[in-house]
């Protein structure tokens, strides 16, 4: 296929998800954008943030890195975390030269792309937006939690998720990419705190709307104490109904094979279970239900497998056009 031709995939999200998507996608015949969450306010990341005025640099360095084409060593280097008794505890490397390369260039997004070009970078990543922002949850007893790292530890029933301060301005590249894209995946992860802190920023939402391209939804396999505890699978997807519109996501990808009930027992013990897919609701809401077999087991804890998925994600997209 010619390179011109190449359908265009973006891939929306942040935490630990998001990357293992990436892995298997950016040797796909596709033009790849990542759209990265800078909402984060816990450890090093939060540090940088207060301390620099700038976007949290955490879930974009793992982008980066799982992008990156670059020796191995060196990658190790940029994911290198200072260990804990001196004046660099608990900082990534990767952090510190995403925050020093703001301040040469002046810019968080120049940064980002002088440091992708350094590392050989396949595809494009844009941070969500370019401004440092602060997320808060309004949880069903009327209480507002303020912090990303926060949110999870009330251990409450969240409402609905919002941003301060008001107006966040998307990066104007996010809302092309999305606009102009063949296929829009929504990364699994933390659902209010990695992912609708990009689908709420204002363009964005209406963008996820308008694009020709089909939404896909890449569903939790486990429940998340604090955030999803009790939620099948259409209750997430009614979650980014509710912040985004209803119709936002056309399709969502589930896993469907039974989970061992030994890797149950693990999860068991931080109040996670696996995710109900409740096929008759998910219908309800307009969805087109792609199932498969998607996961790999590790140590006891479940992940996205990297090419399984992204094979799958790759047969969803019209290569017709």
């Amino acid at each position: 296929m010619d390179k011109l031709k190449h359908p265009r995939v973006v891939v929306i999200g942040g935490g630990t998800g998001m990357p293992v998507l990436l892995r298997g996608l950016k040797d796909m015949p596709i033009h790849l954008t990542a759209l990265v969450t800078v909402a984060d306010d816990g450890g090093s990341t939060g540090r940088l943030r207060s301390e620099m005025a700038i976007p949290a640099p955490g879930d974009i360095r793992n982008v980066i890195a799982a992008l990156s084409d670059a020796e191995p060593m060196l990658l190790e280097l940029f994911q290198h975390r200072f260990a804990v008794g001196n004046g660099l505890s608990g900082h990534s490397m990767g952090n510190l030269l995403l925050a020093a390369m703001t301040s040469v260039t002046g810019d968080f997004y120049t940064g980002i792309k002088e440091i992708s070009r350094v590392l050989n970078v396949k595809g494009k990543i844009y941070p969500i937006s370019n401004e440092s922002m602060s997320l808060h949850a309004k949880m069903t007893d009327g209480t507002i939690v303020s912090g990303e790292s926060h949110i999870p530890l009330a251990n409450k029933r969240i409402e609905r998720v919002f941003l301060s301060p008001e107006p966040v301005h998307p990066l104007p590249n996010a809302i092309k990419a999305i606009e102009n894209a063949d296929l829009v995946v929504i990364a699994p992860g933390s659902l209010y705190t990695s992912i609708m802190p990009n689908l709420i920023i204002p363009g964005i939402d209406e963008a996820i709307k308008k694009t020709a391209g089909q939404v896909v939804y890449v569903c939790n396999v486990m429940t998340q104490s604090g955030e999803t505890t009790g939620y099948t699978a259409a209750d997430h997807v009614q979650a980014i109904f509710d912040h985004v519109g209803h119709g936002s996501v056309d399709a969502i990808v589930v896993h469907n094979e039974p989970i061992n009930k030994n890797v149950r027992a693990v999860y068991a013990e931080e109040n996670a279970e696996p995710v109900v897919y409740d096929i008759d609701r998910l219908l309800a809401l307009g969805l087109r239900i792609i199932e498969g077999d998607i996961i790999r087991l590790a140590r006891a804890t479940l992940r996205h497998d990297t090419d399984k998925i992204a094979n799958l994600l790759f047969s969803l997209i019209d290569h017709t056009k």
